[in-house]
C-alpha cells in the first residue's frame, strides 16, 4: 500500500463526527464510557494529559506555530482564541478533519489561522520556520514515525519548542489489547508505538531539554530545540 494511502486509512475515521470530539473531551455520555474502558480515564485525567501537553505554549504566546495534526481542532481552536497575536498554521492529511477545524475557527471567529494539507513526513515548510510544533495525539497513528519526528525538528527554530503527547505502550495492559485488536485493525493507530523508556531516549537524543511524562497510556512532553 502507499503511504500516502495508510495515512488516508489512518485518518479516515477518526474525527470524522462528533463521536471523536466527545470522546476526546470526556464530553458525551458514550465519549466518557470509551475513554473509561479503553483508557481507563476520567475526565479529570483527559484534562490532565491535555493540559501539560499544551503548557508548552506560553499564555502570551505571538510567534508562528505550526499543529500537526489539527484533527477536529477541539483541543486547540480554544487555546489559539487565547493567543491573537500569534501566527497559526494547522496541518492535516485529511481534509475532512480541516472542514470540522476551520468550522470551529470560523464559529470563534479566528483569523490568524492557515490550514494547509500536508502529510507530516514530508513537510512542506523550510527549515527553521516555527517557533513552536505541536502535535496533539497524532504519532501514534503516523505510518513514518522516523519522518514524522525528523520533519518536526526540521522545521521548528533553534530554541523553539516541540510539545504535544500520544499513546505509548506498555502501561495499561487492557488499553494495548484494544490498541492491538480494534484500533490497529480499523487503522486508526499504526505500528510500531513507542514506550516511555523509548520516548523518553529518543527525545533526549534530539534535544537539549526534555520533561516528559504520563497520564495511564498517553504520554506528554515538552522539549526545547
Amino acid at each position: 500500500m502507499e503511504i500516502n494511502d495508510r495515512i488516508r486509512d489512518a485518518y479516515r475515521l477518526t474525527g470524522s463526527n462528533s463521536f471523536y470530539d466527545g470522546m476526546i473531551t470526556c464530553s458525551t455520555i458514550l465519549g466518557r464510557l470509551v475513554s473509561r474502558i479503553v483508557w481507563d480515564m476520567n475526565k479529570e485525567d483527559s484534562a490532565g494529559y491535555q493540559t501539560q501537553a499544551l503548557s508548552g505554549i506560553p499564555e502570551d504566546f505571538s510567534g508562528h506555530l505550526l499543529e500537526v495534526p489539527v484533527g477536529t481542532g477541539v483541543l486547540t481552536m480554544p487555546v489559539y482564541q487565547a493567543i491573537p497575536n500569534a501566527l497559526i498554521t494547522c496541518l492535516d492529511y485529511s481534509p475532512d478533519m480541516m472542514v470540522q477545524a476551520r468550522r470551529k475557527a470560523d464559529n470563534l471567529g479566528l483569523d490568524n489561522i492557515v490550514f494547509q494539507q500536508g502529510d507530516v513526513g514530508a513537510l512542506p515548510f523550510k527549515e527553521n520556520s516555527f517557533d513552536t510544533v505541536l502535535s496533539l495525539n497524532g504519532f501514534h497513528a503516523f505510518p513514518n514515525k522516523h519522518a514524522a519526528y525528523q520533519e518536526t525538528f526540521r522545521v521548528l527554530k533553534s530554541g523553539g519548542v516541540f510539545c504535544g503527547c500520544f499513546y505509548v505502550t506498555g502501561i495499561c495492559k487492557r488499553t494495548d489489547w484494544f490498541i492491538r485488536h480494534i484500533y490497529q485493525p480499523l487503522k486508526f493507530f499504526t505500528p510500531p508505538y513507542e514506550t516511555m523508556e523509548s520516548l523518553n531516549a529518543r527525545l533526549k537524543c534530539m534535544y537539549s531539554q526534555v520533561k516528559i511524562n504520563h497520564v495511564k497510556s498517553i504520554a506528554w512532553f515538552i522539549c526545547k530545540k
